[in-house]
């Protein structure tokens, strides 16, 4: 069966912008935390490709080390979210009705009562502003997606016969959700986490914005919008790059976790001949 529009158009979106953040760990065109005051405001064309900041920064290399930036934070945070994640989801179904299921539950619920922004900023605002602290923020509200998600999935194959056959056997609940449950959904947590990947860039974008992300002199797309807001007028693609990098870096996670659910999911592959 041949790939699919959307995972071909997610795999490239995802692949350019992940290519651009590794090229910048080795080489970029200029010094990004060098001010030029003297070539200020530049077009596109010539020594800079898209042109220069109000600081004379050229906008390509601050794109590329934001991408770095903005990419690292949302990775670490995923990264936390399914480490903690999966492994609570994977106990409070393996204890399905009992009292650690209901304490996992609650405290999940407990922390969606809050909209997520809202307390990641709490939190950073608290510890002060850093990309580790924002890495802290965003992964403590993967931590319950996941272990949702998890519990959810793996809940519906605790019915099936071959557990059943597995508990016979003698095997524990936490060999079991290691050996079999686990790999099952495995596909499942994989589609999770572009989405969560792709919201996580969102949120750095947003701890960024309002100063409690990646610090100078590091670039990020969300200071770069927000340094942008008073050029508006008078050089618009201040703003309108970084934000344009944002949309297209979400747009490909978000297209890459549609075209692996629909190549990953047997039903939609049936469905589909």
């Amino acid at each position: 069966m041949s790939a699919r529009p959307t995972l071909i158009a997610g795999g490239v979106l995802s692949g350019t912008v992940l290519a651009l953040a590794a090229l910048s760990l080795v080489w970029v065109p200029h010094d990004v935390t060098a001010l030029n005051i003297a070539e200020r405001l530049r077009p596109p064309g010539g020594a800079y490709l898209l042109g220069t900041d109000q600081l004379g920064r050229d906008m390509l290399s601050m794109l590329m080390v934001g991408a770095r930036s903005s990419i690292a934070v949302a990775l670490v945070a995923v990264g936390i979210g399914m480490g903690a994640g999966v492994p609570l989801g994977l106990m409070a179904a393996a204890a399905r009705g009992g009292w650690l299921d209901e304490i996992v539950m609650r405290m999940n619920d407990l922390i969606f009562a809050f909209p997520a922004l809202v307390i990641a900023i709490l939190i950073t605002a608290i510890l002060g502003p850093s990309a580790l602290n924002a890495i802290l923020a965003i992964g403590i509200f993967n931590i319950p997606v996941f272990a949702r998600v998890t519990r959810g999935a793996a809940l519906s194959l605790w019915t099936l016969d071959y557990i059943r056959a597995a508990e016979l056997a003698g095997k524990g609940r936490a060999r079991i959700s290691a050996e079999h449950i686990l790999p099952n959904i495995a596909n499942l947590l994989i589609v999770q986490a572009t989405i969560q990947f792709s919201l996580g860039i969102l949120a750095e974008a947003g701890l960024s914005y309002v100063g409690l992300g990646a610090q100078p002199p590091t670039p990020s797309w969300g200071r770069m919008l927000a340094e942008a807001q008073t050029m508006i007028y008078t050089a618009p693609r201040l703003a309108i790059l970084p934000g344009l990098a944002i949309v297209l870096t979400v747009l490909g996670l978000n297209l890459l976790g549609d075209g692996l659910r629909d190549a990953l999911d047997p039903r939609l592959r049936r469905a589909a001949r």
